[in-house]
Parts: structure tokens; sequence; C-alpha cells
């Protein structure tokens, strides 16, 4: 993760712990919970660049507490479909290479709010903001592929020279940005549009991250159909022991876009006296 990211995401958990204490009265306090519904995005050694490929469904679950009409914390409980495929890339040595994968994502995820507009629903003019958040995530996943008409759990098969027992973990974490616009339709219900980014502190989202393998062990380890996962290139001399599999210099990343519909369970605290 570089440090640019890591300082913001502190800059703005700054940022709100001192606006939860200066804007403790005035506050409409509560709870949202709704639900959402959109696409995922993954980047990663399959799509390294800023490329739109291959997005698959994503929904999810969001609780939100209001501490008051500018800050929120929230969590949510989101699911995923990503996948990329070398056959689909610009890149001549890419297509060569022939990699391909899909997993599902299963993202538990907590974060800091904060609106730019005061929002304060059931409000005549303040019912609407551009809003930014930042957190954590945690998140499960799981590479596939096809060969042969068959799927195949690619953690299994070490197909960058793990050793036995040491393949890498299907649960990881990372590092939370987005932003979006709320808006009410009611007093009760909002609607709420955003883009969220998650920056993982795995590479192995794709099962690809660094060189190719000695295929030999591979083979005499875990067999025939593991040395295949390992090289699927088109061309001779692709796959050679040492030569370059995928980027470990950057994680993997994906995004959700979504569109969503919350409820709000909360109250209006210490209201102004030109408002009694």
């Amino acid at each position: 993760m570089n440090i640019k990211i890591l300082n913001t995401l502190s800059s703005f958990l700054t940022l709100a712990l001192v606006l939860i204490l200066s804007m403790s009265c005035s506050a409409q306090k509560g709870w949202e919970v709704g639900g959402w519904i959109g696409a995922s995005q993954y980047y990663g050694d399959l799509n390294d660049g800023i490329n739109v490929k291959d997005p698959g469904l994503a929904l999810g679950f969001l609780g939100r507490y209001n501490f008051n009409h500018r800050v929120s914390w929230r969590a949510g409980l989101s699911y995923g479909r990503v996948g990329a495929d070398d056959a689909s890339s610009d890149n001549n040595f890419n297509r060569n290479r022939n990699l391909s994968f899909q997993s599902n994502l299963f993202d538990l995820s907590t974060a800091f709010e904060f609106n730019f507009f005061p929002y304060i629903h059931g409000s005549d003019d303040r019912y609407y903001t551009p809003y930014i958040f930042a957190g954590l995530n945690i998140f499960r996943f799981n590479p596939t592929t096809n060969l042969d008409d068959e799927t195949y759990n690619l953690q299994e098969y070490g197909t960058e020279g793990q050793s036995l027992g040491s393949e890498y973990g299907l649960i990881n974490g990372g590092f939370l940005l987005g932003g979006g616009f709320k808006w009410d339709i009611n007093y009760d219900w909002s609607f709420n549009v955003e883009i969220s980014y998650r920056s993982l502190w795995t590479d192995y989202l794709d099962d690809v991250s660094t060189v190719y393998p000695d295929l030999d062990l591979i083979t005499s380890q875990r067999g025939e159909i593991a040395a295949r996962l390992s090289d699927r290139s088109l061309v001779e001399g692709i796959g050679v022991q040492g030569r370059q599999r995928g980027n470990s210099t950057n994680n993997d990343r994906y995004v959700f876009l979504s569109i969503g519909i919350m409820k709000y369970f909360g109250r209006l605290e210490c209201p102004a006296i030109s408002d009694l």
C-alpha cells in the first residue's frame, strides 16, 4: 500500500473524529439500513490498466450510524463476482501468456463517512450531499479457471511453485476508499449511488504474482494438471523457470459500483432555538 493512500486514510479518520466530538449537539443521530446492487471490477496482473473489462454482478447490505449531519460510521457485507482473461488483452505478451481466472468475493467492510454538505433527513433544503469514506475490509476469495471443460481451484495447485502446505490464504484484507451521492426520497428513505475501491494486501486474487516455477518440480509434487495450470502459454519459451508471470510490485484491487436504498431509523437531537 503506498504512503499517499495511508496518509489520506489517516487524515480522513482524524477529521472524522474531530467532527464527531465538535458536533454532538444539533445533530441528527440514528441508524440507516439498506441494500444495494451494482457491478464489481477487478484490476491486477490480468487487467493491468484502467480498463473496464468483464465486470461482474455485485450486491450487498449496508448499515450506517449517523453521529451528526456530517459524520457517520458504516459497515457492509458485500458479494461480487470478478474475473479476467488474457485472451481479451491488448498486450501481446498477455495474450500469449493465456491465463484466466474467476472468483466470488465475500467482503466485510467498515469505514468512517463524511458528508460535504449538512445532511438532514426530511429537510426541505438539506436532503442531499456528496460524501466520501475510508476504512478497512476483510474478504474471502477463491480463484478458479477452466481447463478441458473442468473447473479447478487454482490455489490448491501451487501454480507459482508454492510448496505443499505453503499456499496463499483465501482470506485477506485491504484498505477501502470511496465516495458517492445520497439524497432523500422522504424522511424515512433515501437513494445512495457510490463507488468503492479496495486496495488489497494480497497479489493473488488472480493467482498470478511472480515468476514461472520449475514445472518439472510442480509435476512431481502436484501432478501434470498443476503444471498445465501454471503454464498455459501459446508460444514456446514463455513459461521458462524464472521468467515473469506477474508483477509482484503491485497488489490486486477491485471496485464496487452501486446504487442502493436506505431506511432511516433516527431522530433529531438538540434542535436550534429558532426551530422551536
